[in-house]
């Protein structure tokens, strides 16, 4: 058996890994209704996962979520299902799991955590989430389910009214990361 704390075996980390799941489906009902893509805390847990368990083993837990909500759990902001992919907001959790990937391994290369280095791989975690999310949603509402959208209503709707929010939640996971990710790694080991 590998007792070594950095895999994903290790009894505490799949607690954790599960937790994280767990707070990322009830951050889909936390949300603030705003016209085409909803602010919810999604973000702010699959964001805390890459910090908190590093970049694999928090892209791993975004992933476990995703297919949980492709085989119909309705853990995702509007409903689930395999058919949710045909959603133009599909693409942001796409951009869940490649942002959560970033901003672990960001931190896991960081040689010193600090507020600053932790906000900028939050940030560069959020580029990925709105990067995937908005060309996704182009891509789908223009060529697939034909509700044609132009870039400036995208870019207002997806961007502009949207990542106030997510902002904020990159300032305040920055702050809870730098408070809590050494306790972690004590506990659960270094990710």
């Amino acid at each position: 058996m590998n007792t070594n704390k950095k895999t994903l075996g290790n009894p505490k980390k799949l607690a954790l890994c599960g937790l994280f799941v767990a707070l990322i489906a009830v951050g889909t009902f936390i949300k603030i209704p705003i016209p085409v893509v909803p602010f919810t805390l999604q973000f702010l847990f699959t964001m805390m996962a890459g910090l908190f368990l590093g970049p694999t083993a928090g892209a791993v837990c975004v992933l476990v979520y995703m297919l949980l909500g492709l085989v119909g759990l309705p853990i995702f902001a509007e409903g689930g299902g395999l058919f949710y992919v045909l959603k133009p907001s599909f693409g942001y959790i796409i951009g869940f799991v490649v942002g959560t990937y970033v901003t672990g391994f960001m931190v896991k290369r960081s040689k010193k955590l600090t507020y600053p280095s932790v906000l900028i791989a939050n940030f560069a975690g959020l580029f990925f989430v709105y990067l995937l999310g908005m060309v996704y949603y182009y891509i789908i509402s223009n060529y697939v389910i034909m509700t044609p959208i132009g870039l400036w209503p995208l870019f207002l709707y997806c961007f502009i009214l949207a990542v106030p929010g997510d902002i904020a939640l990159c300032l305040l996971g920055a702050y809870l990361g730098t408070r809590l990710i050494p306790v972690t790694r004590r506990l659960y080991g270094t990710p």
